[in-house]
């Protein structure tokens, strides 16, 4: 028995050391970085933002790819199940913390399966619908659909998603008007349906839909944020526009899977902070009406800790049920 303890003490030793040694060369092969939405989302141009910031310094490439599907939970198991080396992470947003209110059962723990190595940004969503749908304001869309209980239809980019429980929460400070929900894979497979009016409104990223507003596609009734956006300054607030307590903001940043060595995480959470520190990333970032936010590994886990919590509530004044 003392010779097996001793042999089992030495392997995890062996474990340990190697683990550091990794550590100590970190990044020495290519690093995935998995998007848990499709291409054109706000999640994925955020992403994407990112690795194109850090990649240089981190001095390997760092390959992006999206697996899209179930409010981001896919691509945020696939991560959860991947080994904690640090060269595979989760590029995400605020739809990581609404899962749990949405979902009965995920195949991982939101918190307690990932480590938050950084967060990015802050952004508002930006209430669209096509112009031909004939409703120009936030009060009329109201009015109309509490006089037409459950003929208005609202886009998400997937059950559970950070679009999900913002037009649930901007219902539910309007009045409560019944309404159906239409869940897509992403923001960008909503927008054909938005623009044609087969769905009739959407709480999209900025960033997302920002073209399509310039370009007169979509029509920008509000922002879902306190203050007014600097990319859109002449669309107002939805407190503004009448709807109090409607505020929500989509967060975005970068997670590792639970164990990740503390020098990986430190060493990304450092590239990442010198990242939001340069110019040409906050201009990037303020392009797509996003503003930097600079907060500690520990800071930012308890951000998401408290955000999971407060969205089960918010889904349960909602009436939305796990499913």
């Amino acid at each position: 028995m003392a010779i097996m303890q001793r042999a089992l003490a030495g392997a995890a030793a062996l474990l340990l050391f190697a683990a550091a040694a990794e550590a100590q060369t970190y990044p020495s092969r290519p690093i995935k970085v998995i998007v848990p939405f499709v291409p054109g989302t706000g999640t994925d141009t955020m992403g994407r933002a990112l690795v194109d910031a850090i990649q240089p310094a981190m001095g390997q490439p760092m390959i992006v790819e999206n697996r899209g599907g179930a409010g981001g939970s896919i691509g945020a198991n696939a991560v959860a199940k991947a080994t904690p080396d640090g060269y595979t992470l989760l590029a995400t947003s605020a739809g990581h913390a609404a899962n749990p209110a949405i979902y009965k059962s995920l195949p991982f723990d939101t918190i307690e399966d990932f480590v938050a190595v950084a967060p990015l940004a802050f952004q508002p969503n930006v209430l669209i619908i096509a112009p031909s749908r004939g409703l120009k304001t936030v009060q009329e869309l109201v009015a109309y659909g509490k006089a037409n209980p459950g003929k208005l239809t609202y886009g998400s980019a997937g059950i559970g998603s950070g679009t999900h429980l913002n037009a649930e929460k901007f219902r539910n400070a309007a009045g409560g008007y019944d309404a159906v929900h239409v869940p897509y894979r992403g923001s960008t497979e909503a927008f054909p349906d938005i623009m044609t009016g087969r769905t009739d409104y959407f709480f999209s990223p900025i960033s997302a839909a920002l073209q399509l507003i310039r370009s007169s596609n979509l029509l920008a009734l509000a922002v879902s944020s306190k203050d007014r956006s600097p990319v859109l300054p002449d669309v107002p607030t939805t407190v503004e526009a009448g709807v109090p307590n409607s505020e929500f903001v989509l967060w975005y940043g970068l997670l590792a899977p639970r164990n990740t060595p503390k020098e990986i995480v430190q060493r990304l959470y450092t590239e990442v902070n010198k990242a939001l520190q340069s110019p040409e990333m906050r201009a990037r970032l303020a392009a797509v009406g996003a503003t930097p936010w600079v907060a500690t590994s520990e800071q930012f886990q308890a951000h998401i800790k408290q955000e999971v919590a407060d969205n089960i509530k918010l889904a349960a004044a909602a009436g939305i049920k796990p499913e």
